[in-house]
């Protein structure tokens, strides 16, 4: 890849590690505030998503430095709303899963035709952050719903 090319893909690189970092620190977070019925499940399943965030962001970094980059110290937005029904922290989440999406679209965008890895990790991210995205727009349905959860 050319200089500009290597620069942007970095720099989106660096992104998509601060959003992953980010989703380490938010879905810890959600997972300590679920209470009710359902808690151990949906707790399971954040701590999960906090511990393949880290695998991401790990990913990211690797790649970062493979292109001659220096990995963000940077963390991605931290927002919390003080509100923590689950609906919020789901609705958190999709918020969290789309970012990061659009962050892999991004990337994906920059590295196209350019690096065969850097495009088949693009899109190996994709169908996750996507795969992800679903899960939690199907858990946003009221039951019996079957019609697409729309933030």
């Amino acid at each position: 890849m050319e200089n500009a090319k290597t620069k942007a893909a970095i720099d989106a690189l660096n992104l998509i590690m601060e959003f992953e970092l980010a989703g380490v620190v938010k879905y810890t977070h959600y997972s300590l505030m679920v209470f009710g019925y359902n808690r151990i499940p949906i707790v399971s399943w954040l701590k999960g998503n906090a511990d393949e965030s880290l695998l991401h962001a790990h990913k990211a970094g690797e790649l970062v430095t493979l292109l001659g980059g220096h990995p963000s110290l940077k963390i991605g937005p931290l927002l919390d709303t003080t509100k923590h029904d689950i609906g919020d922290i789901l609705r958190g989440s999709y918020a969290h899963e789309k970012a990061a999406l659009d962050a892999y679209y991004a990337l994906l965008k920059i590295v196209e035709g350019e690096s065969v890895l850097l495009e088949e990790y693009a899109r190996e991210m994709i169908s996750q952050e996507e795969m992800h995205l679903d899960e939690v727009n199907k858990m946003l349905r009221k039951p019996g719903e079957t019609e697409p959860f729309k933030p």
